[in-house]
């Protein structure tokens, strides 16, 4: 009994974390937008916010309820020992220091007009891939119970290869969703300064791709007969 009321205690100081750094995230994404940006008159910057609100607490919420083993694997990976050391330099630079980076220019870009606005439609639309894109990589992590933070091979966990939901069409679909999402996020800005640090990220998801796809397959059994079934890495039909 004693281990249970352990068990349950860790579990309920995780979700209060996991509250926790929602929380500062979503303060930190406005306040660099809308200081950046001089103003709270920003259309752009409250949709973007809610949205990424919305998809951060349906996938979430739905994680910590429905795969919590997942949402412990995803905290705790970046403090593993077997953790990848080139992750450890990747993953701060493509979920943290780029998007902030970005929302940086984003506001400056409408505070100062340095790219003029694309039709409204054009924006709203890209904003719905961006979304529909955020629900590809949820699916994604929804589909594999092994949807890490960082790379590394779980045999703690008993790390087996995932061929189920996108995983049947490519090798890394949540790579796959987040290049889109960055790159629609550009579009619905009106920014091509934003392309910079987009343009980045992206890059700097190839190369985490090549780096992970490599690990998978040296150390990760199953996972190169895996890769003669789906060919492709992110893009079915190009690579």
């Amino acid at each position: 009994m004693a281990e249970k009321g352990n068990v349950t205690k860790k579990s309920v100081i995780n979700n209060k974390v996991v509250i926790a750094r929602f929380l500062f995230t979503m303060i930190l994404m406005a306040l660099i937008l809308f200081v950046s940006a001089g103003t709270l008159e920003w259309w752009e910057g409250w949709a973007y916010m809610v949205m990424t609100v919305f998809v951060l607490i349906i996938s979430r919420l739905i994680l910590i309820i429905k795969y919590p083993e997942t949402a412990q694997e995803r905290m705790d990976a970046g403090g593993k020992d077997d953790t990848k050391s080139w992750d450890k330099i990747l993953v701060p630079l493509i979920a943290m220091y780029m998007p902030m980076v970005s929302w940086v220019i984003a506001g400056l870009d409408k505070r100062f007009g340095w790219s003029g606005n694309l039709a409204d439609w054009i924006q709203i639309t890209a904003l719905l891939v961006n979304f529909g894109a955020s629900m590809f990589s949820t699916w994604a992590m929804f589909k594999n119970r092994f949807f890490s933070s960082h790379v590394r091979i779980q045999t703690d966990r008993g790390h087996i290869v995932v061929k189920e939901g996108p995983y049947a069409w490519v090798r890394h679909p949540g790579y796959t969703g987040g290049i889109f999402s960055w790159l629609t996020a550009a579009v619905f800005f009106s920014s091509w300064w934003v392309l910079i640090p987009t343009l980045l990220t992206i890059a700097g998801y190839i190369y985490r791709t090549i780096l992970e796809d490599r690990t998978l397959q040296e150390e990760l059994p199953g996972y190169k007969e895996y890769t003669q079934e789906v060919q492709y890495r992110l893009f079915p039909g190009i690579w």
